[in-house]
């Protein structure tokens, strides 16, 4: 019997589903003897989920698991890792890819992989430039697509492709140009800009729909067992330590990094809210009010729509004794934010997008800061203006 440790995972994701396939085939072509394990969650609304395990040459093996508590997404967490095993406890798989439906996110997926003992040696999203500002600007709920992983999802398409994008640290990109059909979008200057801009960090491999070149056969393959790090992968995702993209302006498609140290005022970053989310394809970072000094909050936005979320306290707040327990990466973000005054309070918004109104977005950002004289009043004042956001956190 072979031990978990000992087959590679590789995690295949993405929305767009033809390159997704593209992906996944060119990993099978190239790395001989490998198989993929594929949980098809189209099937939920009959109570199952059907699995599938195949090679190059075709089908291995084929079965069902039910749904659990109407959830199909519950279904594959709970039998991915034992089909996992049963592959390992077969031998001579040299790699093991895990290609997820269109809805599923790589990041849960890769942290129920390691935590049942296999090694997950590399992460790809599989990505058509043609389809990146499409796929981000479509604010319609998983479920009206057809896409839901459970009764309960209530995640967009927009918010979801978002997510899958940034955490994989390769991106299989398909060559659209190519086509796969008459009725297939081409990718131009401006897509591929705004799909860089959105992962500056992410290495991009090529996949076309011919034979590609043997550099980019071996390319993929190699990202798929270069190895891959779970709880870095989770950090860069957090928004107190997220490795947000950078300044970028080219092919009409700019990125604006704001970075301010004076908290927001809560009524007009509120009243501003629907034309910031609107301004920008995509934009995220965390952020200050005013009246919740203790408060790191989070700032996800796409496809027109905003989540606005507690991320836990600013270090700052913290007694130093509980500085112990908090992870390093997590300590050497705020020690680069660090201001004397105010600890690692901050804005670290990011807003990238073809067409981005810079100078209009920076002043009205700006207008949503504190005054001079509301920021000389003191925190003590500040506590006592009106708490309007507590309706966006529940609290």
């Amino acid at each position: 019997m072979s031990s978990p440790g000992s087959l590679p995972v590789a995690i295949v994701g993405g929305l767009h589903v033809d390159a997704r396939r593209a992906a996944v085939a060119r990993l099978l072509a190239d790395v001989p003897g490998s198989v993929v394990l594929h949980h098809d969650l189209a099937t939920a609304p009959a109570g199952t989920v059907v699995r599938t395990v195949r090679d190059a040459t075709g089908v291995l093996s084929a079965g069902e698991a039910p749904l659990v508590n109407d959830c199909a997404c519950c279904a594959l967490r709970e039998d991915l890792v034992p089909e996992l095993e049963r592959i390992a406890d077969a031998g001579g798989t040299p790699l093991a890819v895990v290609e997820l439906w269109d809805s599923v996110e790589p990041k849960a997926m890769a942290e129920v992989v390691t935590a049942g003992g296999f090694t997950v040696t590399g992460v790809i999203t599989a990505v058509d430039p043609a389809l990146v500002l499409p796929y981000l600007g479509n604010g319609d709920d998983l479920g009206e697509r057809g896409l839901a992983a459970a009764a309960t999802d209530q995640r967009t398409v927009a918010d979801t492709f978002a997510r899958q994008l940034e955490y994989a640290p390769v991106l299989a990109v398909a060559d659209s140009a190519a086509g796969s059909g008459a009725d297939s979008p081409v990718a131009d200057d401006e897509d591929r800009e705004l799909l860089a801009q959105l992962h500056p960090t992410a290495r991009q491999v090529p996949i076309g729909h011919g034979d590609p070149a043997g550099g980019a056969r071996e390319d993929l393959a190699r990202a798929a067992l270069a190895g891959f790090d779970v709880e870095a992968a989770a950090a860069a995702q957090h928004p107190a330590c997220a490795l947000l993209p950078t300044e970028a302006d080219a092919h009409g498609v700019a990125t604006l990094v704001w970075h301010r140290r004076r908290p927001f005022h809560p009524e007009r970053l509120y009243a501003a809210l629907e034309d910031l989310t609107c301004a920008a394809a995509r934009s995220r970072g965390r952020f200050w009010l005013a009246d919740k000094a203790d408060t790191l909050l989070h700032w996800d936005a796409a496809g027109g729509a905003l989540c606005v979320e507690s991320a836990g306290p600013w270090l700052a707040s913290l007694p130093d004794a509980a500085w112990d327990l908090v992870p390093p990466v997590r300590r050497a973000a705020a020690a680069l934010d660090w201001h004397p005054e105010h600890g690692d309070r901050c804005q670290h918004l990011v807003f990238t997008s073809p067409g981005l109104d810079r100078d209009g977005l920076e002043r009205l950002l700006e207008s949503c800061l504190l005054t001079d004289a509301e920021y000389a009043a003191g925190p003590a004042a500040w506590q006592r203006l009106p708490p309007v956001f507590d309706t966006l956190l529940e609290v």
